[in-house]
């Protein structure tokens, strides 16, 4: 034989196998749509999903949410409580190791939630995590850190002491807020600790790029775990706040994934796409808040009036599409063990609504033959905000001839001038449930809730009924509580609900493993790609 003949023949032995290997060789992307860029990728200070969708993927909790929207074990395999309902005591998988092959020990989560309680840290969502003990007083500066109730008990033992007997603990584990840090990176990195090729993470993916407002691109992490179940080999996410563009994009197959869609294109889109248009009931909120630090918001009146004059069923109707429901109540229907405290006018018809409003508005002022009626809604850029703000505004100028103004941001700007206090008259807000309890849409109004209570909203006896929430053992005298205290919220209106949201998703045909959940959890790692 020739070398010529030798060499030819081992070529095309070499093609052959080289063919015959790319399809197991081919590499698997997910493209997600993903509804903003996010303000931050630091667990300690995150606070809208659009972060979360992305921290979730990089890192693991020790509870996490399946892709039915059920808890899970995540990092700690296992756990027990103790008979008083106090001292949790997390068992941590022995194979559980960073990205960077560390392992992840129990005091990598200690130093986690201490940095968050830590008012050094200034963490905005560190509230969620008051049910530890002393989590509060260590938030406020009145213990020191080291009396949190968080101990590593040894490598891969975690023990957590509650101030009270808290039933959806686990849930609130499950929440990008107590998602872990690298100790070690972040005492080497400092704030750069988020950066791609510094970035140090326990969950099925890895940061590798991150161009703003373009793409963050993602890489499955080898040191999971579960890496062999994750099938996914790289997630790119593109945040695009322009839904039009999303929809175009996903039309064209560059996308496989968008979140949060205008509703006016549901039945357009159900035509075309059919099972790969996703309507799924959500416990979540679309509110108007009203900055009662200022004159004429600071009035209950002038805040129950603007509230009865919005129809709500024109917005669910003719601008969702009926994707969404009419809302009285701050808590969505739907919360197991109970029964909303909806405003005490929502059962008038909205002429009868509109009457009543003309009288307070008339008693506190304002409006024809008072004082005019200057009104700016500040909202974040979504056609679907555009479309409500417009049409309350046209319901305002109607009913009291209100001169409406709108302003609208990015949803990172708009949510951080918010959370940074910044000063408005109307401000369109929404809150999807961290945790199924009716506390965590409640606490959103507490007088000390610094950072969600964008109107900043005091009512000494709102705050007393939340307090002796807390305080109260039994589930059914807890529930009533919570009612009453939701019965003065919408008395006051410092809020005005206006639907029960749904979520709104377009999911290629070739994605598998999607599951429709009221928490809106979809994880990655939970599911694959069908060439």
């Amino acid at each position: 034989m020739t070398l010529a003949k030798f060499n030819l023949r081992t070529a095309i032995l070499l093609g052959s196998i080289l063919i015959g290997a790319s399809p197991a060789l081919a590499e698997t992307v997910l493209h997600r749509g993903n509804a903003g860029e996010p303000q931050t990728l630091d667990q300690a200070h995150t606070s809208i999903n659009i972060e979360e969708f992305i921290l979730k993927d990089l890192y693991e909790g020790l509870t996490i949410y399946d892709a039915s929207g059920k808890i899970v074990p995540g990092t700690a395999e296992s756990w027990d409580l103790s008979d008083d309902g106090l001292v949790y005591t997390f068992k941590l998988r022995a194979d559980a190791k960073w990205s960077d092959g560390s392992p992840v020990t129990a005091e990598d989560f200690a130093f986690s939630l201490k940095r968050v309680e830590d008012p050094k840290t200034a963490a905005g969502y560190a509230n969620i995590l008051f049910p530890i003990k002393n989590a509060e007083k260590v938030n406020k500066g009145e213990v020191p850190l080291d009396q949190l109730g968080v101990k590593a008990v040894d490598e891969k033992t975690l023990e957590i002491t509650l101030e009270r007997p808290t039933p959806f603990f686990l849930e609130l584990l499950a929440h990008q807020t107590a998602l872990p840090v690298s100790k070690a990176s972040v005492e080497k990195n400092g704030a750069d600790f988020v950066k791609p090729g510094v970035m140090v993470s326990n969950g099925a993916y890895k940061l590798v790029a991150h161009t703003p407002n373009d793409t963050l691109t993602t890489e499955k992490n080898p040191s999971y775990w579960d890496a062999a179940n994750v099938k996914i080999d790289k997630v790119i996410f593109y945040p695009i706040d322009d839904q039009a563009a999303s929809v175009r994009r996903f039309e064209a197959k560059e996308m496989d994934l968008a979140y949060n869609f205008s509703a006016d294109q549901i039945d357009r889109l159900k035509k075309a796409y059919g099972e790969q248009v996703h309507v799924s009931s959500a416990l979540a909120t679309y509110y108007y808040a009203f900055d009662t630090r200022q004159e004429p918001y600071s009035d209950v009146r002038v805040r129950r009036a603007l509230s009865m004059a919005v129809d709500r069923d024109f917005l669910a109707k003719d601008i969702y599409s009926g994707s969404q429901l009419p809302s009285y109540s701050m808590v969505p229907f739907g919360m197991a063990g109970y029964e909303p405290g909806k405003a005490d006018f929502a059962d008038m018809s909205q002429l009868d609504r509109e009457d009543e409003a003309l009288k307070l508005m008339k008693e506190a002022g304002y409006g024809e033959g008072g004082k005019p009626l200057k009104i700016e809604i500040r909202y974040n850029t979504n056609p679907n905000h555009e479309r409500v703000a417009t049409a309350v505004a046209d319901m305002w100028k109607n009913t009291f001839g209100a001169e409406v103004s709108l302003v609208n941001l990015d949803v990172s700007s708009h949510y951080a001038y918010l959370q940074e206090g910044g000063k408005f008259n109307v401000a369109r807000a929404g809150w999807t449930a961290d945790y199924a309890d009716a506390e965590n849409f409640l606490a959103l109004s507490v007088g000390s809730n610094k950072t969600f209570n964008y109107g900043h909203f005091e009512n000494a006896e709102f705050d007393g009924l939340m307090k002796k929430s807390y305080e109260e053992i039994d589930p059914t005298k807890r529930a009533k509580i919570l009612h009453d205290a939701e019965t003065l919220l919408m008395k006051e209106q410092p809020i005005a609900p206006f639907l029960s949201q749904a979520e709104l998703w377009l999911v290629s045909d070739r994605v598998k493993g999607w599951q429709d959940n009221a928490a809106n959890q979809h994880l990655s790692k939970f599911l694959s790609i069908a060439e």
